[in-house]
């Protein structure tokens, strides 16, 4: 059966999504021909990021006839079912439920699934690639279950690396963060060479540090081993698509103003926010996946929509509401919501566009397509 001439699309409840999905298909800039043919596995595919990247997968299937064997990694079926819905029949994408942090079952699970699109799919000289995405991403997590958080982070990327070691990956590709960087108490734009401060006493830290372990686990595997391994410094990333539940900054001030109610700041907003659409960063990561040197970094954000959290604010009351909210102040003594510790950077993004990527979507794009997309979705 061809199921890449299949008319089920992707994204058929939310027109937004839909058009970054096939805009990203389509990008003459993605190194294609290395992504035919090819057997993708990709973690945290429930996420944001992770559940884009696949849908974006399974359009250059369909569109382009790309012929790639996505390996979607989840650990909740039904959660998975309800964000894919018909894909799950189309055929392209084979869902593997395993626990990130079982190492033994892990492998067996993505092992059976990679022998399987091998056999069925004649790509037993296929190249294989990983994009590990799977994290906690929850600030209120990390507060409120710091050690679950780094077992995840590094019991989980170090599985994931001995998957790729077992079935010879190609290229793995780790979802890094911008917060890897630490503090910066002067403006600084920050290269991929350079680190700020963290506080090892403060228990928010867990993310940043164990980010930084992963990502040196990255390079340890790539000497030892020779794993070929990329990492991905990922400012904050959020557009068309955002799933139900979603309560991280941007989402708070876009139902703010969809709802014209006043939005509400727990800190003072000085820390600089580095941004970056969904669309834009899909691209980013599969221009590092292919066109990426081994054991090096790239900082995958938009320059263009650099601004304080304060800032960031006042643009949505004034610009997106058109003045119809106002921002407001209401700072605890205690940091009960996880927030990071306030820095001041900028990521620069020159490295990433050496490689021929280039972001398209404003900050205003990205927050009017999201927007668009969570009245479609009625979140």
């Amino acid at each position: 059966m061809n199921v890449y001439g299949s008319n089920i699309i992707e994204s058929p409840n939310d027109s937004t999504l839909q058009e970054d999905l096939e805009n990203t298909a389509l990008c003459k800039t993605l190194p294609f021909e290395k992504l035919k043919d090819s057997i993708i596995l990709v973690t945290g595919a429930t996420g944001l990021v992770g559940m884009q990247m696949v849908k974006s997968l399974a359009a250059m299937n369909r569109l382009k006839d790309a012929n790639i064997s996505v390996l979607a990694l989840v650990r909740n079926i039904d959660k998975a079912q309800s964000i894919y819905g018909d894909l799950f029949g189309r055929g392209d994408i084979s869902f593997v439920r395993a626990d990130l942090n079982d190492r033994d079952g892990l492998l067996l699970a993505v092992k059976s699934a990679y022998v399987d699109v091998s056999r069925i799919d004649d790509k037993k000289n296929a190249p294989f690639y990983i994009i590990h995405g799977a994290a906690v991403t929850a600030s209120k997590t990390m507060v409120e279950k710091p050690v679950e958080t780094i077992d995840t982070a590094l019991d989980g990327t170090k599985n994931m690396l001995e998957v790729a070691r077992e079935l010879g990956c190609s290229s793995f590709v780790y979802l890094s963060s911008m917060e890897v960087y630490g503090s910066f108490f002067e403006p600084t734009v920050v290269t991929e060479d350079v680190m700020g401060y963290i506080d090892p006493l403060v228990v928010r830290s867990n993310y940043q540090l164990t980010k930084r372990m992963c990502e040196n686990m990255c390079i340890a595997y790539a000497k030892e081993f020779g794993v070929p391994t990329k990492i991905a410094r990922l400012s904050q990333t959020f557009g068309a698509g955002i799933l139900p539940g979603e309560n991280r900054v941007f989402a708070q001030f876009a139902r703010s103003v969809m709802n014209e109610q006043d939005i509400v700041l727990h800190t003072k907003g000085l820390s600089e926010g580095n941004y970056c659409y969904t669309a834009d960063t899909i691209r980013g990561l599969l221009t590092i996946l292919i066109k990426g040197d081994n054991s090096a970094a790239y900082n995958v954000s938009n320059e263009d929509t650099h601004t304080t959290i304060a800032g960031m604010a006042e643009f949505a009351s004034k610009k997106l509401a058109e003045g119809k909210i106002k921002v407001v102040f209401d700072i605890p003594e205690d940091n009960k919501f996880g927030y990071a510790a306030d820095t001041k950077m900028k990521l620069s993004n020159a490295k990433l566009r050496s490689l021929g990527w280039e972001p398209f979507y404003s900050l205003e794009d990205a927050y009017r397509r999201m927007m668009s997309s969570m009245k479609q979705q009625g979140i």
